[in-house]
């Protein structure tokens, strides 16, 4: 037993005045592994509890991230003490860690500043619909060196923070859902146009998801090569893409049976041919 003890508290390293045990080694892999236990497992009640207040998540994720970085940090400190080093002693070492930092972690820190901006200003949020390039989908969450992005198909992206906030992000619900969508369509020369702007604004007034304010309108477009051009313009509230593609489907459905009801044709490509002279058939 005696043995035992004095190889656990045999020093391993030396710096200075103080001294390391292979006693106070083990202790700080137990300290480290219940510290970390807990701080994870309160971050973890932390969303918890703040999600049953119906707390914003972009909110939730900053607290219970900042209280992650705070716990871990806390940590830290709590084993160097216990194993008395002085900050002193990382003096050197953080002069290195910096100069690496310096020369090849720029993407990643960059990344992860940009991150907390996204956050902190929240310029987007958990839950907007974002279009970026080629890409269409709603944040599913912003994370310390991505944004996770589920596109319209169902498939995952993860965007840069840094690319978020360096590029133009269209965002479809940074203050509102109040998106404007239309439909064309045309008519057969010799219809009644008043005919066809009543029923267009039949079939707006007819969506559940058309709003009354602001308020839909019906604009005689162009009279064009084979028909007369009708634009249809609503006001909706829509999350996504996918749901303005919906309601400009329902909309053709509905002003297709309307128009078979009433009498209007809906013009298709045709061409008149004159021809000068006779034309002569032979059988």
């Amino acid at each position: 037993m005696d043995e035992i003890t004095r190889i656990l508290q045999s020093p391993l390293v030396i710096f200075g005045e103080s001294s390391i045990t292979l006693m106070q080694i083990l202790a700080v892999i137990l300290l480290v592994l219940a510290g970390g236990l807990f701080v994870v497992w309160s971050a973890r009640i932390l969303r918890r509890l703040l999600g049953a207040r119906r707390v914003s998540p972009d909110l939730v994720q900053i607290l219970s991230r900042a209280w992650l970085i705070l716990g871990l940090v806390v940590l830290a400190f709590i084993v160097l003490d216990y194993l008395n080093v002085p900050l002193t002693a990382f003096a050197f070492i953080s002069g290195a860690v910096a100069i690496g930092v310096g020369f090849g972690a720029q993407n990643i820190i960059n990344n992860f500043i940009s991150g907390w901006i996204l956050m902190w200003e929240r310029p987007i949020k958990i839950g907007d619909f974002l279009e970026l390039n080629e890409v269409h989908g709603t944040v599913e969450s912003i994370d310390t060196r991505s944004t996770r992005i589920r596109r319209v198909d169902g498939v995952h992206v993860l965007v840069p923070n840094s690319f978020l906030l360096e590029n133009s992000v269209t965002n479809w619900t940074l203050v509102d859902r109040l998106v404007r969508t239309s439909v064309r369509v045309g008519v057969a020369y010799g219809s009644d146009v008043s005919k066809v702007t009543e029923l267009l604004l039949l079939a707006a007034d007819e969506h559940a998801d058309v709003l009354k304010e602001p308020v839909r309108a019906v604009i005689f477009d162009d009279f064009g090569d084979s028909a007369l051009i009708f634009e249809l313009t609503v006001w909706v509230n829509a999350g996504a893409e996918r749901s303005l593609r919906v309601i400009r489907s329902d909309l053709r459905y509905k002003i297709t049976a309307l128009f078979n009801e009433n009498g209007v044709v809906i013009a298709f490509p045709q061409t008149d041919i004159h021809v000068d002279g006779s034309l002569k058939l032979e059988s």
